[in-house]
């Protein structure tokens, strides 16, 4: 309620005017200036000065003594003082006696004190009596009272009444704070639903109206203004409104401080922001804090901090309880609060139940999650649905859920849409998909889109070894990508293609890097580039590597070269081999080298 009203104090009635000049008083001289002006406010009540005596009784009605406000503002209201009338109207409301209140609200209302109109209003609303409120907060708002324009915004607005913006606007243009913050609330929510009021235009003057409330010290205005800078990558001054928001109170601006400083590397700033935030009842932070103890190696403490997320109502604390016990080995635990999470409808927690229930060998136990997870939008959920129906050679079904997941961005269901695409011969839909999964970091991705590329490739013409080309196309980027992730068969392929280009040295390195990470093809290449380079004995070690690991050309280079060192034994052993690892054309060669051997050694 307001206390005092048009005709507040003397200074605005002209009798009594305050020196421009004064300096600034010690507490002890703002009392005693506040004595003196009580105790000349006083004499001129008693000689029936009725506009002193509302003064003086505002004055006493603020400090809170009742006792001493009544008899002056009753003279002053008998007197015909509206001001006085609002105020009586207050101290009787703060005695017990609203009705009583209401009457005198009522009377200064109609002589047009609009902070009496406010008050009768906010009554009448109370009450339940709302075309009444109504009628008094709209009088209250038409001449121009914040709280009474505020007042009727909100209620308006309970009623879903379009004129709610209107009012909600009034009393934010003249400084009313949380009307700033609930006009801007609402114009976010318009630019998020792409209403005609939204749009960039909306969130731009959203985040105006939150920075007038925030600038005014509303708390959860400066954590959204906070949030709006911090997407927008304006990072010190979001924490400058995280940490204004967070010293006012606010325990989701403390716990977004601290995911700030974490990011900045500050992680023990951050830990002292999310253990107040988790103090004050912030799930988020709890969960912050029991992963960064689970991070130190400290399970115990992190599980204490993921317990009391969950006392907070954090679903999360339950799943991460899950992912603690899985990691420790405690498998029944761990499926026990996955349960728990999945059950409150935590979506990536009935994805990890399902994986648990799969590895246990309960396949018609995990489909089941694995679906409501993916119905919920978990993207792995989905993919591991794809996989799951493939395993049971249900393709269809599979091809739909790894579509589902790729149009989530998932790359490995990119991928497997890409493949089952290129073997329907859409090479367009394949390409976008390979496309999609090589982005999304996919080395097998980025190797099949090489290779789509690669076939369409018009033939260039040969360069000698030695002679470097610099031009490399798309594919060999792509090959360079996957190859540069560990993707044997890429890399074998980058080095062939630097070969082409008659870069020795590149395609050597591609070739070892293969070679050693066990591709049979990257080591018989390493051979032949050796073998052409001089290095017959180094070319060698790589084909019996090859031809171990089953290379039909490797052995049959190794038979070549023991025949030519006259190790006849160890040719024939390794023509041998050539003839069983085929293929045909390799079978037949070796086989001919390998009877010539037998003659020679029979002779």
């Amino acid at each position: 309620m307001d206390v005092m009203g048009d005709k507040a104090t003397l200074f605005e009635s002209g009798r009594f005017v305050q020196p421009y000049d004064a300096e600034p008083a010690r507490d002890e001289l703002a009392d005693m200036g506040e004595a003196g002006e009580e105790t000349r406010l006083a004499l001129a009540a008693q000689s029936g000065d009725a506009e002193a005596a509302s003064v003086l009784g505002a004055m006493l009605l603020r400090r809170g003594d009742l006792d001493g406000a009544e008899p002056h503002l009753r003279a002053a209201t008998a007197a015909g003082d509206r001001a006085a009338a609002n105020n009586l109207g207050v101290l009787l409301h703060q005695r017990g006696y609203p009705e009583e209140a209401a009457g005198w609200w009522r009377i200064a209302a109609v002589a047009g004190s609009a902070a009496a109109a406010h008050a009768l209003g906010r009554h009448h609303r109370e009450r339940g009596d709302e075309p009444a409120a109504e009628y008094w907060l709209r009088q209250s708002a038409e001449q121009g009272h914040v709280l009474g324009a505020y007042a009727l915004a909100d209620l308006l607005e309970h009623r879903g009444d379009v004129g709610a913006e209107h009012w909600m606007r009034a009393a934010a243009e003249r400084g009313h704070r949380e009307a700033a913050y609930r006009l801007a609330r609402a114009l976010d929510r318009a630019a998020g639903h792409g209403d005609e009021t939204g749009g960039d235009s909306g969130a731009a003057e959203a985040e105006q109206w939150y920075r007038q409330a925030a600038a005014r010290g509303h708390r959860r205005a400066a954590l959204q203004l906070g949030a709006i800078l911090e997407k927008r990558g304006e990072l010190k001054e979001a924490g400058r409104w995280y940490l204004t928001s967070a010293k006012d109170g606010e325990p989701r601006a403390a716990c977004a401080l601290g995911f700030l400083l974490r990011d900045a590397g500050d992680s023990e700033s951050a830990a002292v922001w999310w253990l107040r935030a988790a103090q004050d009842g912030d799930g988020n932070a709890a969960n912050a804090l029991g992963a960064l103890h689970a991070e130190r190696g400290e399970p115990q403490t992190a599980e204490r901090w993921y317990r009391a997320a969950l006392a907070a109502g954090d679903d999360n604390g339950a799943y991460n309880l899950g992912l603690l016990c899985a990691e420790q080995g405690r498998t029944a635990q761990a499926e026990q609060w996955y349960r728990r999470a999945a059950y409150a409808g935590h979506r990536e927690a009935a994805n990890a139940l399902a994986i648990l229930l799969l590895q246990n060998g309960d396949t018609s136990g995990a489909e089941p999650w694995f679906s409501k997870a993916a119905e919920a939008g978990s993207v792995d959920a989905a993919f591991n649905l794809g996989i799951l129906y493939a395993g049971r050679g249900e393709d269809e079904m599979a091809l739909r859920w790894y579509e589902r997941a790729a149009a989530a961005g998932h790359a490995e269901a990119a991928l497997q849409v890409g493949i089952a695409r290129l073997r329907e011969g859409d090479e367009q839909e394949a390409e976008r998909h390979l496309r999609c999964a090589a982005g999304g970091g996919s080395a097998e991705g980025a190797y099949r889109l090489a290779a789509l590329l690669d076939a369409r490739r018009p033939p260039e013409p040969a360069h000698e070894l030695g002679e470097i080309v610099q031009e490399k196309t798309e594919c060999e980027e792509w090959y360079e990508r996957a190859a540069s992730q560990g993707h044997r068969r890429a890399q074998v392929r980058v080095g062939m293609l630097a070969a082409a280009r008659g870069d020795v040295v590149e395609a050597a390195r591609w070739y070892r890097a293969a070679a050693e990470a066990g591709s049979r093809n990257g080591a018989f290449n390493l051979g032949l580039l050796l073998a052409r380079e001089g290095s017959e004995p180094e070319a060698a070690v790589w084909w019996a590597r090859a031809a171990d690991a089953g290379h039909g050309r490797a052995a049959l280079r190794l038979a070549l070269v023991y025949a030519r060192r006259g190790e006849l034994a160890e040719g024939q052993r390794w023509a041998d081999r050539a003839v069983a690892l085929g293929p045909a054309e390799v079978s037949e060669r070796a086989g001919r080298l390998r009877d010539a051997l037998r003659e020679e050694l029979s002779a």
